[in-house]
């Protein structure tokens, strides 16, 4: 008899992990924001007051991790054969609802305006655009790989399809999630095989691109000197994050200071529960027990290339690399910023975090990965770069696909 849920256990249990943890530290971190939310007009609002629900953030969180785990089920028995033929138009989707967020998007009072209201349902298109570039770069090169290496018939379509997700982005205000997808699709035209002079290129736009941001937009630029001033005296919004970030990452010493028992959730530090969810949660375990977070990405990450080394194709290969660094490089700067490593990006926890379309769109792409990790073949298929100077991809011929 088959087994239902053949996949990679190391890699599900490390989410599980993931999961669970979020879980725990929305419940003893989210007090404070749940308490303004549900009772802004309450002058001293108690737990005990009937018009107070000190929980609000964890039943909300409940609630979408259930369906992101419905979204995570659906992706995992989907067979790969039908993210390939959805590429395209889910690109083309996502692309209209970026655009749409230019019109009719939300700010909810911070500086991006990258989400839309649907139903009384905030939905950030942005979290599921690192999807889609991944679905469709996958595509695009296991497609094109006569031409990867070409001037014009490789990097400038690369550029242009990038651009097209890119651009709405920016335009949004969301920096963070313009660093994400550009790491993304640079890291799989990396190991599709393209040229390192154009590789270069790219870099020398990207600096230059991203020095034009910092001097020219006032927040961007507070924001980086707020992370040079990161130790210093501040009382100005653009340096005072990242400093309470670190003064919570730092009073939580070795052991922590137990659950609930977070200072600077209450009132020190902004976004607790969601940008900087890994500092307060710091706080509260201390370094030996949030240092297994770390970890359990460390598993995703060689999870996934593991995978990605014994897929049975091109698009497959690519596609779990995508899925991969999607969330370990998003995790990793994540907490670099919580520890004062890099300027504040704004951007999630996957799996921890507070915020729905992170969450979903992260269950979902971890969702893909396991059921690719139950159709790998262990010949070898070499992403290795570093032995040549491009990558080699199992013919369509080679291997059966399902």
């Amino acid at each position: 008899m088959k087994n239902v849920f053949k996949f990679d256990t190391p890699l599900f249990l490390a989410v599980v992990f993931l999961l669970i943890l979020g879980l725990v530290m929305i419940t003893s971190i989210g007090v404070p924001k749940s308490i303004a939310l549900s009772a802004p007009g309450v002058l001293y609002p108690n737990c005990s007051d009937a018009n107070v629900d000190c929980y609000l953030l964890f039943k909300n969180h409940l609630i979408r991790l259930g369906i992101g785990l419905s979204a995570f089920y659906i992706s995992y028995k989907l067979p790969i054969k039908f993210w390939r033929k959805i590429a395209t138009p889910f690109f083309g989707a996502i692309l209209l609802l970026l655009l749409s967020v230019l019109v009719f998007g939300s700010t909810f009072g911070t500086i991006a305006q990258n989400w839309l209201v649907v139903f009384n349902t905030s939905l950030q298109p942005s979290e599921f655009a690192k999807l889609a570039i991944i679905l469709y770069l996958a595509y695009w090169f296991s497609k094109k790989q006569a031409y990867i290496e070409d001037f014009k018939q490789g990097l400038i379509p690369f550029c242009i399809i990038c651009g097209l997700i890119v651009l709405p982005i920016i335009l949004q205000n969301d920096f963070g999630g313009t660093l994400t997808i550009s790491l993304i699709a640079v890291a799989m035209y990396f190991m599709a095989g393209a040229k390192l002079q154009h590789l270069g290129i790219l870099f020398l736009v990207a600096f230059i691109g991203a020095l034009i941001v910092v001097l020219a937009i006032p927040h961007v630029r507070e924001r980086f000197q707020g992370f040079t001033r990161v130790d210093e005296e501040c009382v100005e919004d653009y340096c005072w994050q990242s400093q309470q970030a670190n003064i919570a990452v730092g009073t939580g010493g070795a052991f922590g200071k137990g659950l609930t028992q977070g200072v600077q959730k209450s009132y020190w530090l902004p976004q607790a529960s969601d940008d900087f969810i890994f500092a307060a949660s710091a706080e509260e375990l201390g370094f030996f027990r949030i240092v297994f977070v770390i970890l359990a990405y460390f598993v995703i990450a060689l999870r996934g290339y593991d995978i990605a080394s014994k897929s049975q194709g091109s698009f497959e290969t690519l596609l779990a690399i995508g899925l991969t660094i999607w969330i370990t490089v998003q995790a990793f700067v994540n907490i670099a910023v919580n520890t004062g490593l890099m300027p504040v990006t704004g951007i999630t926890l996957p799996f921890v975090s507070y915020g729905g379309s992170s969450l979903i769109a992260c269950l979902v792409a971890v969702g893909i990965l396991l059921n690719l990790s139950q159709n790998t073949s262990y010949h070898e298929n070499s992403i290795n770069r570093w032995g040549n100077r491009r990558t080699r991809y199992p013919q369509y011929g080679r291997y059966r696909r399902n």
